[in-house]
């Protein structure tokens, strides 16, 4: 198996979640890193209160759906339902999409799932799934040519075919959304999975809101080098797709974006800061009031932890600087304010 070529794509499917997967192993992600949900509970609230502005939009119907999609150990799942009013969960059905099983302690409202459902109405939230939906990697050769890059499950790379001789759809979504220069050594990531993934996700939700939040790049600002990585232990290093470490890749929202807007009637799905969102839904990071500390020290100390994880999910240089994809499907956009 050690000595196999394979496309970056098929490599890490297996690495992520085949039967000895990353994304399997018993410590779930937040083993090995740290995403908003782990760091505070404000996000969960955050998000909690972005699927009552859906309730509001939608008439605040019988059933209302909440989806996490690449729910990890169901921790946002869990966390909204704390997070909501009484009556607003009661009326909530809420779902987590993993591959991996299902946590013994989960909530019991929660249904695991390994795919979304169909003809969703409400909210369908996925944090930092995009980034971890396996793609190809290609490289320009010393004639500029992009061709695939092949690696083994000990890491090591070589090149293969052109990009052009192996996958007509591939070359076309690299000339529109990651063209290359003739430079030897320039490399991009083919983010059409990840488009075809954002639009079948987007397409189970018949009323609602679909919302997916990652680490990305725009047209005009892709990495020369790419930005495949993986993560163990807290650690960035090097992607080796055996099943030890995280692999992951930054996301072309943009094109994600423009592929769902093809659908018939869709309107036009709007990218945001983290920090821009949070701030809309409530995540403001304000210190509390000094004169607090004197005539409620213990709700003082508890407002300023909340300021300091507030700072932290919406800090430039850090989560704050994730992107947000919105894309409203039947309803208005709940946060259109911002």
């Amino acid at each position: 198996m050690t000595e196999e070529w394979r496309g970056w794509r098929v490599a890490a499917e297996e690495a992520l979640y085949g039967p000895e997967g990353f994304y399997r192993r018993p410590e779930g992600p937040a083993g090995h890193f740290r995403t908003s949900v782990h760091a505070s509970p404000l996000f969960a609230g955050a998000v909690a209160r972005l699927l009552c502005r859906v309730d509001e939009a939608l008439g605040r119907p019988g059933t209302l759906d909440f989806v996490d999609m690449a729910a990890g150990r169901g921790e946002l799942a869990a966390g909204v339902l704390r997070a909501l009013p009484d009556e607003v969960a009661a009326r909530t059905r809420a779902y987590a999409v993993e591959f991996a099983d299902r946590p013994e302690s989960l909530d019991g409202r929660i249904e695991w799932r390994p795919e979304p459902p169909r003809g969703i109405t409400g909210l369908l939230f996925a944090n930092e799934w995009l980034d971890n939906v396996p793609l190809d990697v290609v490289e320009t050769d010393a004639a500029g040519v992009p061709r695939l890059v092949l690696v083994r499950r000990d890491g090591s790379e070589r090149l293969g075919a052109p990009v052009a001789e192996v996958s007509d759809a591939d070359a076309r979504w690299l000339e529109e959304w990651w063209p290359l220069g003739s430079e030897e050594g320039l490399r991009a990531e083919i983010g059409l999975p990840r488009d075809e993934a954002w639009a079948s996700a987007v397409a189970c939700v018949e009323r609602g809101l679909a919302v997916a939040v990652d680490y990305g790049h725009m047209a005009g600002t892709r990495p020369p080098f790419g930005t495949l990585t993986g993560f163990c232990a807290g650690r960035e290093t090097a992607p080796v797709p055996d099943g030890t470490c995280d692999i992951t890749a930054h996301v072309a929202l943009d094109s994600c974006a423009a592929y769902a807007g093809r659908a018939p009637a869709l309107p036009g799905a709007r990218l945001l800061r983290q920090r821009d969102a949070l701030r809309a839904l409530g995540v403001t990071g304000a210190r509390p009031p000094l004169a607090l500390a004197s005539t409620d020290p213990a709700g003082y100390v508890r407002a300023l932890a909340g300021a300091g994880e507030a700072a932290e999910l919406t800090a430039e240089g850090g989560l704050g600087d994730f992107w947000w994809l919105v894309q409203p499907v039947g309803a208005a956009d709940p946060i259109a304010e911002v």
